[in-house]
């Protein structure tokens, strides 16, 4: 198995404890004929070494880390043509986990790199968006978020004390008091064009966000769409409730929260957006986006999943 499996780790995943994990994994890749091992030392590291790995035709490559790891990996394996992507594995470490959990991969490191090893190739969907210009031009597995899980996300980075959910619901708290601005979106997708106020739009893969926030719990990677959130300007008391709403995915029996599905939509605000894709901050304070391109990849990338 060697030069076959390709390892790439972020070791400062989970406020570093994804060294530890490696570390423990190691005999069990051993076991199994060995990995070549890639740890990534900047921001998009990690698109780079997998891209790198897919030229050099490795047939498995997995991600050791979080969800911002995993979104890294995917955006360089979907440089490369799709008869040349390699197998994806993945060992959560991370505060989130989301991507994981919607593919019933355990948060045991162990068993999950398992998985990764000898799993059965399952195709799952790939969202891509890009602006008019052509500056953001990114892939998401998970979620895109525009406006307030956006800030969510902003504040959670900025809070190096806590980790896990509980990192996500202190952003969370926080930018219900402090972040209070709904936009105006014109939503075109096929056949239908449409015109709201939200505080949140969000553009749904898979079903969960944050390690716990159900957004779409109906959401599935390989169905050829992707499921649309959009939660109204409501107040803040409201947004208070909604939150434990959102943590047991009840929160779509209120008329102020709308989901609905598309394969392309493309996106306009009267005012500059906040972007995360995967917990990724694409846009942030300052940025002046306005127009997006949303679209779904129906079965783009092969993921070594539970049997």
């Amino acid at each position: 198995m060697a030069h076959r499996v390709k390892l790439i780790l972020n070791p400062m995943a989970d406020m570093g404890h994804a060294w530890t994990v490696a570390n423990d994994l190691r005999p069990l890749i051993q076991q199994h004929g060995g990995a070549d091992w890639s740890g990534t030392v900047y921001p998009t590291h990690a698109t780079e070494l997998a891209q790198q790995a897919a030229e050099q035709g490795y047939q498995r490559v997995i991600a050791l880390g979080g969800d911002g790891t995993v979104h890294e990996v995917i955006n360089g394996l979907m440089r490369v043509p799709a008869e040349k992507r390699p197998l994806l594995g993945v060992v959560p470490v991370g505060s989130g986990n989301d991507f994981a959990y919607a593919l019933g991969i355990p948060d045991s490191p162990s068993q999950a790199l398992q998985i990764a090893l000898t799993g059965q190739p399952r195709a799952v969907d790939i969202g891509f968006l890009q602006s008019p210009d052509h500056t953001i031009q990114e892939y998401f597995d998970n979620t895109l978020g525009i406006g307030f899980d956006a800030v969510v996300t902003i504040r959670s980075h900025r809070l190096p004390l806590v980790r896990g959910f509980l990192m996500y619901l202190t952003a969370t708290l926080q930018s219900i008091i402090m972040d209070h601005h709904p936009l105006h979106f014109r939503l075109e997708m096929p056949g239908k064009t449409q015109e709201l106020d939200a505080l949140m739009l969000t553009f749904c893969n898979g079903g969960r966000e944050g390690g716990g926030f159900m957004l779409a719990p109906e959401a599935r990677m390989d169905d050829g769409l992707l499921d649309i959130l959009s939660v109204a300007n409501v107040s803040r008391p409201l947004m208070l409730r909604l939150l434990a709403e959102f943590m047991r995915g009840t929160h779509l029996r209120y008329p102020q929260v709308q989901l609905q599905q598309a394969k392309e939509i493309h996106v306009q605000t009267d005012a500059p957006m906040y972007i995360h894709a995967d917990g990724e901050i694409l846009t942030s304070f300052g940025s002046d986006i306005r127009t997006l391109q949303i679209s779904i990849l129906p079965g783009a990338l092969q993921v070594a999943a539970p049997h």
